[in-house]
């Protein structure tokens, strides 16, 4: 594995989306903290994540995706609930857990019919998604347990000899893990409150009912 310095943003960029085509796993920033990335439908791919994390089974991997078209990719539907949220809050720091489309594996939803959605504000982030062409596995780039890492530097020395790539693009901006919401049901439920606060997410969803 190697870590890449600052130096070249764009080579790093492109020596990442070619790891993650041919079936690596890498760590890069994203808006809220640095995470852990494959392609979401590479299945030895993924299973390196859990390893790479020491993360339980009994943990689904979040999705991200680099636009609300792409979106369309990992849902089966879209849930009328959901819009409001994706017009305010995507591209942003909310995760959106909603009913997972066909091509979703069992590794990413541990199972269960949804799948955990996010689109992060992050140009890096989105290069790398729209250079691979497909949704990638995002999960935080740490040990299960451990605090997430917002700097290349302490993925690093954390894990970075189990990746095949750390990308430095600097300190993450927002430094917290996104919120994320369950929009499956009638009303959404907050299951992690992150970078939304639970209160400005009620207010809103008050002043859209």
């Amino acid at each position: 594995m190697s870590f890449q310095n600052p130096i070249n943003i764009n080579a790093q960029i492109a020596r990442g989306i070619a790891i993650l085509k041919n079936g690596g796993v890498i760590a890069f920033p994203t808006d809220t903290v640095y995470c852990l990335s494959a392609i979401y439908n590479n299945i030895p791919a993924l299973e390196r994540i859990y390893e790479i994390k020491q993360r339980p089974r009994s943990l689904a991997l979040p999705v991200m995706c680099s636009d609300r078209e792409q979106i369309k990719e990992v849902v089966e539907f879209i849930p009328d609930i959901a819009f409001p949220f994706i017009d305010k809050y995507m591209p942003g720091a909310i995760t959106l857990i909603m009913p997972k489309s066909k091509s979703v594996s069992d590794i990413i939803s541990n199972g269960k019919n949804t799948v955990a959605v996010r689109i992060p504000i992050h140009k890096l982030t989105a290069d790398i998604i729209k250079g691979v062409g497909a949704p990638v596995a995002g999960t935080s780039a740490n040990t299960s347990g451990k605090p997430s890492n917002i700097t290349a530097s302490d993925v690093f020395m954390q894990i970075g000899g189990k990746v095949d790539l750390v990308i430095d693009d600097g300190k993450c901006p927002i430094g917290i893990v996104s919120t994320i919401v369950d929009v499956t049901g009638e009303i959404p439920v907050i299951l992690r409150e992150g970078a939304i606060s639970r209160t400005e997410l009620e207010n809103f969803y008050k002043g859209i009912k």
